[in-house]
């Protein structure tokens, strides 16, 4: 029969481990097993609860108390990475869910027989990147055979990969990248409608070494922004739309109608482009497409460059991530 595995993160190391337990939060919410086994009636209580809450902030915690006490059954197993001794521990659930109101904070309990302590580096990468999800409780699925086949073997020593190079990391690096994108460009699309999106870019041209100046509000026949490398030409103009739906040709038509003999285009879109507009692009390669993706790419990779308010709204930190040569 397949083996049902769950993660959970604390910040109480020692209570996890001393009262062979896992627990969850949220002590405001009471006892769970008087509400019904209904997901709605959770959501209910908890946006009672905490009135102020955001609707997927409900939804997403609400969920993880009703998993906790209806969908976790005895004798699944349970994964805890602790941040206080770096390793995983894993455990199989032995109790049903019991409310403590002793507890200052972690008042949801179920007993757990703690089976085996693992070291990290025991692990792939895409099997820890599994567990170090940003919920506080979860369904691991992805590299469940790799804990079980961890927790089979007799001893604590490393399961050799298959691969010595362990593929997992550039699946995990890819993954990474792909979420800091996806970040980007829902800060983007949020704050970042028309004239405010001009501004941006010129600034993000600054940082990559052009003069840049943005046209007055309503735009200059087509064109939002002129830039130049440097004190010479080519001058370069630029279109920028916020819009979230593909880019049409006829839209990039109006940046080329307002370029002058000489000029390079410069076409810069939070969403893609339709078929259309990207064979148009491929005919007239004076013009450039940016959409946002690459965008997000080159915010990333003049990030330290930016002018703080931006620095200050996306707030990214640099950090390094492993790649297979």
């Amino acid at each position: 029969m397949e083996k049902t595995i769950w993660g959970i993160h604390t910040t109480d190391d020692r209570l996890f481990m001393s009262e062979s337990v896992i627990a969850l939060g949220w002590k405001d919410m009471g006892d769970l097993s008087v509400l019904a086994n209904d997901r709605d009636a959770f959501k209910d209580k908890y946006q009672s609860i905490y009135p102020d809450s955001k609707i997927k902030s409900i939804s997403l915690s609400a969920g993880m108390l009703y998993r906790f006490l209806y969908e976790v059954k005895i004798d699944d197993y349970v994964i805890y990475p602790s941040k206080v001794d770096k390793r995983i521990h894993i455990g199989l659930i032995t109790g049903n869910y019991r409310f403590d109101s002793s507890e200052k904070e972690y008042v949801h309990k179920r007993s757990v027989k703690w089976l085996k302590s693992v070291p990290r580096v025991d692990f792939t990468q895409g099997a820890l990147y599994e567990v170090g999800s940003a919920m506080t409780f979860f369904s691991i699925k992805s590299y469940a055979d790799e804990f079980l086949l961890i927790l089979e073997s007799k001893e604590n020593k490393k399961i050799p990969l298959e691969n010595e190079d362990d593929d997992t990391i550039l699946a995990v690096a890819e993954d990474i990248k792909q979420t800091t994108n996806d970040y980007i460009l829902k800060i983007l699309s949020k704050n970042f409608k028309g004239y405010p999106l001009e501004e941006l870019i010129a600034d993000l041209l600054r940082s990559m070494g052009y003069r840049a100046t943005v046209s007055k509000q309503g735009g200059d026949h087509g064109i939002d922004i002129i830039a130049y490398k440097d004190e010479l030409p080519p001058r370069i103009t630029i279109q920028v739309k916020s819009q979230d739906t593909p880019i049409k040709e006829e839209t990039i038509q109006s940046l080329k109608g307002a370029m002058m003999p000489g000029d390079y285009g410069l076409f810069v879109s939070l969403s893609g482009y339709q078929k259309n507009a990207e064979k148009f692009l491929e005919r007239n390669p004076i013009i450039r497409g940016i959409d946002g993706e690459e965008l997000a790419g080159l915010i990333l990779k003049y990030y330290d460059l930016l002018p703080e308010k931006y620095q200050s709204l996306l707030s990214l930190q640099k950090v390094y991530i492993p790649t297979i040569k």
